[in-house]
């Protein structure tokens, strides 16, 4: 079942945004089936992302269970002991942070670049209305994309050359560079994405 890439994209944020509000239970629930999906669907760029992400997940967890107040966990240990409501709130901000992840895989799995960019270049329409060109930014978000997998593959001595490529203006009005985005039609499928993802929220409120 195909949908539109701004429906892909819309529906990972609003995901995001819904496990924030859940219930212990329901957040485990709907992690679980979430990683799972990563598992089966998108495994490497989970697995990817896990590693690229570990220390940020380590560092939050130590972070929430030595900074919030409460009942320690260890009374042998005294003041450096973490506490049992700060490594419960860990946890649980852990958990949102992996099911985040997993469905960001899924989502880099479905989508290649140019898809990717059509997906946001859709989502930005508003823009325009405030006088700014959503052109210039998927324009911009292309070269971003290209020179951040230029400089992933470089080496360490010429990666700040490409990373500084990144926020050089004139890359954009110099290099004549214009992308060609696919085309793509909302149907039925996509609104009742988007509105199980609505539901999933009212819910859970």
């Amino acid at each position: 079942m195909n949908f539109h890439p701004a429906t892909q994209i819309l529906s990972w944020v609003l995901l995001v945004v819904t496990m924030q509000a859940m219930s212990l239970m329901s957040l485990l629930a709907v992690s679980s089936l979430v990683m799972l999906s990563a598992f089966v669907m998108s495994r490497h760029g989970f697995i990817q992302l896990l590693r690229r992400t570990r220390w940020i997940m380590f560092s939050l967890l130590l972070i929430y269970a030595y900074s919030t107040p409460g009942q320690p966990l260890s009374e042998s240990l005294g003041i450096f002991s973490p506490s049992h409501e700060g490594l419960l709130d860990g946890v649980l901000q852990l958990t949102r942070l992996l099911a985040a992840l997993a469905g960001l895989a899924i989502l880099l799995g479905n989508l290649h670049r140019q898809q990717l960019i059509a997906g946001l270049y859709t989502l930005f329409a508003p823009l325009q209305w405030i006088g700014l060109s959503r052109n210039r930014f998927a324009v911009r978000l292309a070269l971003t994309l290209h020179y951040a997998e230029v400089a992933m593959l470089r080496g360490p001595n010429n990666r700040q050359d490409s990373l500084g490529t990144l926020f050089d203006r004139r890359v954009d009005e110099q290099s004549g560079t214009y992308i060609e985005l696919p085309e793509c039609r909302f149907v039925i499928n996509d609104a009742l994405m988007i509105a199980a993802i609505i539901l999933l929220f009212a819910v859970t409120m």
